[in-house]
């Protein structure tokens, strides 16, 4: 038996990374699943790849409407919800001094009130139906600053105490909410960006190295954490934020190289 047979999961930003390796997972443990993306073409391949257990529905999370749409076809399609995973962001990097309003409210836009769309339209599908699990994808980035993720840092930074807020609401319903705060996991972004610097190979091994365990992160090992906070696994926790950076935040910063 699989940790999510007979559910149904609705994954936003599951076009590519962290979203897509999760929704291969929970399909892969019995669930059926909601691909929902801005990203038709990616979307629909991630769906076909996973076959009958799945299907697209694109889904611009910075449109209350569409999200609200998500849920009431998660309903009509399968006759409930039982996982949501919000796991859709956008970002612009500059200092706080240079970024564009624009790249401020799209960040929020998509990373912060995306999130919130999510909760305000699943929790009261969920508390009618007698219980529901939603896992955030937040970030070490919302937990401490960063240089040039002013945006970045602020929406997962909310991300966070929304995830908590929602917890303790509605704990008592039978709903459980928590976030997963990953370090730099080798996504399609994450590897574009490093591309995209001068010298790109040195961007990636310092990139690595911040890590204690000197590495990246592979969404599929996200995607496991996404399932444990899913999943029956862990039906004491609600509210809680956990961290999965290969020992970044264990690490003060200052002094000090890998023996």
């Amino acid at each position: 038996m699989g940790k999510l047979d007979n559910r149904i999961a609705a994954i936003t930003g599951s076009s590519s990374g962290i979203g897509a390796a999760t929704a291969r997972l929970f399909a892969a443990e019995g669930a059926k699943i909601i691909v929902a993306d801005i990203d038709e073409v990616g979307g629909r391949r991630v769906a076909a790849e996973i076959g009958n257990s799945a299907v697209f529905l694109k889904t611009d999370v910075r449109v209350p409407a569409q999200v609200e749409g998500l849920v009431k076809f998660a309903v009509e399609r399968f006759g409930r919800l039982d996982v949501l995973h919000n796991n859709a962001f956008a970002t612009h990097i500059g200092p706080v001094g240079e970024i564009p309003v624009e790249g401020w409210l799209s960040t929020i836009a998509v990373t912060l009130s995306g999130v919130f769309y999510g909760l305000r339209f699943s929790l009261p599908q969920m508390v009618k139906q007698g219980g529901g699990a939603i896992v955030n994808t937040a970030s070490i980035s919302g937990l401490f600053g960063d240089y040039g993720l002013g945006a970045y840092n602020a929406a997962k930074a909310g991300v966070i105490n929304l995830t908590r807020t929602a917890a303790i609401e509605y704990a008592r319903k039978n709903i459980r909410v928590n976030a997963v705060c990953p370090g730099g996991i080798a996504t399609p972004p994450v590897l574009n960006a490093l591309k995209a610097a001068p010298d790109p190979e040195a961007a990636l091994s310092e990139a690595a190295e911040h890590h204690p365990m000197g590495r990246l992160g592979k969404p599929e090992e996200i995607a496991k954490v996404v399932l444990f906070l899913a999943s029956d696994d862990s039906s004491l926790m609600t509210g809680s934020i956990v961290v999965a950076d290969g020992g970044a935040t264990a690490h003060t910063g200052m002094l000090g190289r890998p023996l």
